[in-house]
């Protein structure tokens, strides 16, 4: 069973916006989920909204700005509303690296997928591999499109 997704992408602006893109309720909302509701702080509990498909909750475990956003979630198109740390889950890492040509290199790892039920794990797996290069192309023509 495959446990990890890792995806690489550089980006063109600084640590700083590309953090806030990620970790700012307001700003993700323009690349990733359609809406973002509760806490969406280190230790909060928050649920996306993905409009017809469905919500999903996270737990917000780290935020270290301008370097480091993880959050736990149930993967996949299962759409775990509720606590997510009573359930098995994923943990989602972005890391962000400035480069010294310019830029940053942002680094997503999700991991977990061998710890949830063989029912869901392989088809939750296959779904996030496509879904992470969607959502990460969406996250680069934000920073592509956007004013700056």
């Amino acid at each position: 069973m495959q446990n990890v997704i890792q995806r690489e992408l550089t980006i063109n602006a600084s640590a700083e916006r590309i953090y806030n893109a990620i970790a700012d309720a307001q700003q993700v909302v323009k690349w990733f989920p359609e809406a973002v509701s509760g806490e969406y702080r280190e230790g909060g509990q928050a649920i996306m909204s993905f409009g017809d498909i469905g919500q999903s909750s996270i737990y917000i475990e780290a935020m270290t700005p301008y370097r480091y956003f993880a959050y736990r979630w149930v993967p996949g198109s299962n759409h775990f509303v509720g606590d997510v740390r009573t359930v098995p889950n994923t943990l989602v890492e972005f890391r962000i690296e400035e480069l010294a040509s310019g830029g940053c290199k942002v680094s997503l790892t999700e991991t977990g997928f061998a710890d949830l039920p063989m029912d869901i794990a392989e088809v939750s797996y296959g779904q996030n591999c496509r879904g992470w290069d969607f959502m990460l192309q969406r996250l680069q023509q934000y920073f592509s499109t956007e004013t700056k």
